[in-house]
């Protein structure tokens, strides 16, 4: 099996806490585990370094700092203390890729100046960032999203924030089920070339169970992942390749079985030529 770059993100096994999660990844021989803020500061960063040595686990990526425009639907955000601490928390786990995502539309509607803000907010986290030794990941989501999560919604877009900023300091993100019905997906990831550091994959289902929690397990739906992984792996990144699905019927399941199908699928439905 090749799945030396299977990472599982850790909303995947939502059911699981961060040390369920990462007991049971080692169980499977999956090495690397794409964290999330909140279980990982609730079951204490200190304490989950330490678990993440012990089980030799790498963190692909941290979930989520940013929302410099809108308002974070999900609490939070709007917060440059908080957003700092997520680059401490980052840097704790071992880990050089903070996740961001830039907000929503702001109360005066203005959606261009909002994406401006955007670029205020990651300018400002940088040096915080860079002092850490973190990388800040740009993630374009999926252009439903706009209005409450980010106003950078194609990987245009994306690049036109990153392409501000040092690229030892801040990247470009690419998720296949927020970007794989781009027109200008293939002409975006070349222009990407060097500037991609972090790759997380998930599927369409059709239809579409739910608008935020519609992702299902590679292989599962309409996108044409193994074609994403090749254009993704040209730009020169070679890193790990996350799975990270938002599905309810997922976390309903047993962990174990989702790890056991999306490890036995991740050849043939990720990964280009098998």
């Amino acid at each position: 099996m090749t799945t030396e770059r299977l990472s599982i993100n850790q909303i995947t096994v939502k059911n699981w806490s961060f040390e369920e999660a990462v007991r049971g990844l080692a169980r499977h021989d999956i090495r690397w585990i794409g964290a999330w803020l909140g279980p990982v500061q609730e079951y204490g960063v200190a304490r989950a370094a330490a678990l993440l040595r012990e089980h030799r686990m790498q963190v692909s990526s941290v979930c989520r700092a940013g929302f410099f425009t809108g308002r974070n639907p999900d609490g939070g955000g709007l917060d440059q203390a908080a957003n700092e601490r997520a680059v401490e928390v980052t840097a704790a786990l071992g880990c050089d890729v903070l996740y961001l995502v830039a907000g929503g539309v702001g109360d005066d509607r203005d959606i261009e100046a909002s994406r401006r803000a955007v670029v205020r907010g990651v300018a400002e986290l940088v040096p915080h960032a860079a002092a850490a030794g973190v990388r800040l990941a740009v993630e374009p989501l999926h252009p439903m999203m706009c209005a409450e999560r980010s106003v950078v919604v194609t990987l245009e877009q994306a690049l036109d924030v990153v392409e501000e900023f040092d690229p030892a300091h801040v990247g470009l993100a690419v998720d296949t089920y927020n970007v794989w019905w781009d027109p200008a997906i293939d002409a975006a990831l070349d222009r990407a070339r060097g500037r991609i550091i972090g790759y997380q994959v998930c599927d369409w289902l059709v239809p579409q169970p739910h608008p935020l929690f519609g992702r299902g397990i590679p292989g599962e739906g309409a996108i044409d992942i193994p074609s994403i992984t090749k254009a993704v792996d040209a730009t020169g990144y070679v890193g790990p390749i996350e799975v990270e699905i938002f599905n309810e019927a997922v976390w309903a399941s047993d962990p174990d079985s989702v790890l056991t199908t999306i490890t036995d699928r991740f050849e043939r439905s990720t990964l280009p030529g098998f």
